[in-house]
């Protein structure tokens, strides 16, 4: 199906601006920042940030609404069988989405200076949100491509529930917990290949 086509290719492209710079953020930009002298962190964070913020949060935008439309065209066109995958893939990226643009994003305003806010406090609310969609890349990423090309045989709303309740409490985690062993680059890329694995098996096997 052409249209199914052409939004399955602008959704790719949109989400790699997004993911591409959500990783960015996590794996560079934050690592240089610890070790930035003073006048070059700051000339980053009032030319370099906000540049990369804005393909940043649009990038997330529009990943997001062809999302959408590509829910209602797989879902009126593909097996029933491959849908409580699309769904827990699903589920991860549309917190991602709300976590750029309802935390991370008016939260950065603060720290770049476009708002008046505590700095530090909105760096930590910002950073832990950053830190669990880069958490949650590795299942949505499992969710977008395991529907069609992974059999998993009989899938249990058990194990559908249990996988939907992992990451409802890893996003409450994001608005009220602490960052764990998310800290750290090496932590957190190990917790989402983590969480991947725990999702697989409980889709599996649950």
């Amino acid at each position: 199906m052409i249209l199914e086509f052409i939004f399955r290719w602008a959704h790719v492209l949109f989400g790699i601006t997004w993911i591409g710079l959500l990783y960015y953020f996590n794996f560079v930009q934050t690592e240089y920042f610890k070790e930035a002298e003073a006048d070059a962190k700051a000339d980053a964070v009032k030319k370099l940030a906000p540049r990369a913020l804005w393909w940043f949060r649009w990038g997330a935008m529009f990943t997001f609404l062809t999302g959408l439309v590509l829910l209602h065209l797989v879902g009126a066109s593909t097996n029933l069988k491959g849908m409580p995958v699309i769904w827990i893939g699903s589920l991860a990226g549309i917190l991602m989405f709300l976590n750029v643009w309802l935390i991370i994003w008016p939260n950065q305003q603060i720290v770049i200076g476009l708002k008046e806010g505590d700095g530090p406090a909105a760096a930590a609310k910002a950073g832990l949100a950053s830190r669990t969609n880069t958490l949650f890349s590795g299942p949505m990423l499992f969710g977008m491509l395991g529907s069609k090309h992974l059999y998993i045989a009989d899938i249990s709303m058990a194990g559908v529930g249990a996988c939907a309740a992992i990451i409802l409490a890893l996003e409450a985690n994001a608005l009220f917990g602490k960052t764990g062993p998310m800290t750290s680059v090496k932590g957190v890329i190990h917790c989402s290949v983590a969480l991947t694995a725990v999702i697989w098996a409980l889709l599996a096997f649950l």
